[in-house]
């Protein structure tokens, strides 16, 4: 089935993604602990902003402000019957700046995990997971997004009630997890799990990989865990260096150039959507956009070639080794 994204990825052979919603909106007068989601009806315009800022740096998509815009979420500041009318609107403003840059750029409806742990570790149950995210998937929808984008998800089966979310609302979608922990997710999923867990998928996502996590090095080493193991588009979306905690606020490290070393050498590591996540502002994108389109792709970096240009990896183990924490057998659920 033919879909906006997978067309344009057609047409260039990689994508351009967008850079960090957080970081950008704290600039413009965020406070921490204000949902940004209450921005897409109380300062629309600074969420236009937001959004123009990717696109006139060169993306050839972006995510809407709706990270947070599920019930779970939201109830923590009374908000549970808005998210619906959040996501439609994020993605309402979206269609708008979409549909006049010009030129064909991909609106993907950010959809973030419900902050809550599902059974039988947790106490959220599949059936309530999939109704939260099919209520999020159904506003984007309904505001114009081309895709669902499901990103900093640590457990496969959140990211399995998502794809049912998805599939619910008719949204085709694309899925990233958040690789933070020796080369695993906090909940223990490897890069290599990850690939063969939506390569199992009745839904399955039109691209999937890797955002957020620690520092970029990390990040390309995940991706280097995927290559070779699908035919599925990957997606890089790396936060922009390594945060650190200066005057009170979390600042990042990663320049300009830093990440263009980045986005070329996630394209020649396999990733064909890249993108910035935390920390990651339009004049992140300028220099990566340039770097983009001004060198060819080459072949793929060893992991000693990453450390020298992005730095050491957080962690020695990529999580496929063995080395690195595992997760505990899971509890059958059938009755005895």
């Amino acid at each position: 089935m033919s879909n906006p994204l997978i067309d344009l990825l057609a047409e260039k052979s990689f994508l351009l993604a967008d850079g960090a919603t957080g970081t950008n909106l704290f600039n413009m007068g965020l406070e921490s602990g204000e949902p940004p989601e209450f921005w897409n009806t109380d300062k629309p315009e600074n969420i236009t902003k937001l959004y123009r800022g990717a696109v006139n740096a060169g993306s050839d998509l972006f995510l809407t402000n709706s990270f947070g815009a599920n019930a779970s979420r939201l109830k923590l500041h009374n908000a549970q019957n808005r998210a619906h009318e959040l996501s439609r609107v994020a993605a309402e403003i979206a269609r708008e700046v979409a549909d006049t840059a010009g030129r064909k750029v991909i609106v993907a409806g950010s959809v973030g995990p419900t902050g809550e742990i599902m059974e039988p570790v947790g106490t959220l149950s599949h059936a309530t997971a999939v109704e939260m995210f099919h209520e999020t998937a159904d506003g984007l929808k309904a505001g114009g997004a081309d895709v669902g984008w499901l990103e900093t998800i640590s457990a496969p089966e959140e990211y399995a009630a998502a794809a049912e979310g998805f599939a619910l609302a008719g949204l085709p979608w694309v899925g990233t997890m958040s690789f933070d922990t020796a080369g695993r997710t906090m909940m223990g999923m490897t890069s290599e799990g990850m690939a063969e867990m939506v390569a199992g998928m009745d839904n399955a996502p039109l691209a999937f990989g890797a955002n957020c996590g620690t520092g970029a090095s990390d990040l390309l080493r995940t991706v280097l865990g995927f290559a070779g193991k699908t035919d599925t588009p990957i997606v890089a979306k790396g936060n922009a260096g390594i945060p650190k905690y200066v005057e009170g606020h979390i600042h990042y490290d990663g320049t300009p150039e830093l990440m263009a070393t980045y986005a070329l050498m996630a394209r020649n590591c396999g990733a064909q959507i890249i993108g910035g996540c935390c920390g990651t502002m339009p004049g992140h994108l300028e220099k990566m956009r340039e770097a983009l389109d001004s060198t060819p792709k080459g072949s793929a970096p060893d992991l000693e070639e990453i450390v020298a240009a992005l730095g050491a990896f957080s962690s020695a183990s990529d999580g496929t080794d063995g080395a690195g924490p595992t997760r505990a057998p899971r509890r059958s659920r059938r009755r005895s």
